[in-house]
């Protein structure tokens, strides 16, 4: 067997290392009915990835072909990930810039979306709606009034922390190792002035303590403004499979973390991504994996609050020169190098797998209305009443 070491990256993704070629950058097609590929087309659908300039792509061309699959089989656009870790105002901006810049390279393929209206002129022209996030706040660089100018660049959604320690709370991996301290004061000034700029609150890489106070804190003084979990998979569908791992992955939720985002009148969305599938480590990710992440969060917290997502990084070719030696950082006490080892490659790209998803949800009896709630209408909902 190939045995894989794990190193960090400059954006608290993650590439391995073995003496033969990087892992597979490339998901499977799979086959599909011409119903469900007509669906698709028709429907609005909404993913979310995680492809900062760099670690996801670093020529245009990388960006434009990903695209250009998505749009062929009718995914309507994305939410995009232009930073995350302890990234800068300084970064941030270099990264905006360069996206930008790319996607005006073909402009009349993109819309760049500020509003609800933004998505469905893009679905309605055949063109690409294109939602920025961050993954991280650490790029206020300690400054609220940033955040007034991140809503007027369409900065969509944003994480109060990624998976670290922060100023304005702790992320996963220091939930893992206990010392997840919750929300700081800092962080409540931070939530008091997203909600006032209209940028979402995603709850994704957060430490269950910070994220159970986050949680707590909008409810409370902000009942009626939803937030989210972007990009998390349910711990409850895993952790009594017989091969699941003691603790799980660190970066699924737990029921009550779902739930609580429900209450909120948000939208969870798990992603298709393998590692993180506790103890369930296919080959390749398949549309029956999909379906079961989406019908177990209906089943738990209804079909008006499911979205979708792939936290996809596009090709892990390129990652290998931005690997920093700071491993501590993002110790999980080897938990994801032992699923990349047992057979977790990669995600499901959208493009490649949701028309066969389609039929997988069918199959087990649902709507097209349901689906087509679950595929961009819940989150459209919460852009409708966050978004200013």
């Amino acid at each position: 067997m190939k045995k894989y070491t794990l190193l960090p990256l400059l954006c608290g993704l993650f590439v391995l290392f073995t003496s033969s070629s990087p892992l597979s950058d490339r998901a499977k097609t799979w086959k599909a009915s011409d119903k469900a590929k007509k669906f698709v087309k028709e429907t609005i659908s909404l993913d979310f990835y995680a492809s900062p300039y760099g670690v996801g792509w670093n020529k245009p061309e990388h960006l434009h072909d990903y695209i250009d699959r998505a749009m062929e089989t009718g995914i309507t656009g994305a939410s995009a990930t232009l930073a995350a870790t302890y990234f800068t105002w300084e970064d941030w901006i270099k990264e905006y810039n360069v996206w930008r810049s790319t996607m005006l390279q073909t402009p009349d393929k993109f819309v760049f979306v500020h509003h609800v209206e933004d998505i469905h002129r893009a679905h309605k022209e055949g063109k690409y709606a294109m939602i920025f996030n961050s993954q991280t706040t650490s790029i206020l660089n300690g400054d609220l009034t940033k955040i007034a100018a991140l809503r007027g660049m369409g900065v969509s959604s944003m994480q109060l922390v990624y998976n670290g320690a922060y100023r304005t709370g702790d992320g996963v991996m220091r939930y893992y190792k206990g010392k997840d301290g919750g929300l700081t004061d800092w962080g409540k000034k931070v939530l008091d002035e997203m909600v006032k700029q209209g940028i979402i609150v995603d709850l994704s890489h957060t430490g269950r303590n910070t994220a159970v106070d986050i949680s707590n804190y909008m409810l409370e003084k902000y009942p009626g403004v939803p937030f989210v979990y972007t990009h998390s998979l349910p711990e409850g569908l895993y952790k009594n499979l017989p091969d699941a791992t003691e603790r799980g992955c660190c970066r699924n939720i737990t029921d009550e973390q779902a739930k609580l985002a429900a209450k909120s009148g948000g939208v969870v969305s798990p992603t298709f991504t393998e590692w993180m599938m506790d103890g369930v480590w296919p080959d390749d990710i398949s549309p029956v994996h999909c379906a079961d992440m989406i019908d177990y969060y209906v089943k738990l917290i209804g079909e008006d609050h499911v979205g979708i997502a792939t936290d996809d990084m596009f090709t892990l070719d390129i990652l290998m020169g931005f690997v920093k030696q700071n491993a501590a950082s993002y110790d999980d006490d080897g938990y994801m190098v032992n699923a990349f080892n047992k057979g977790a490659d990669g995600c499901g790209e959208l493009a490649k797998i949701l028309p066969a998803v389609t039929d997988e949800l069918w199959k087990r009896g649902y709507t097209d209305e349901q689906i087509k709630k679950i595929y961009g209408g819940n989150v459209m909902r919460v852009y409708k009443k966050v978004w200013k």
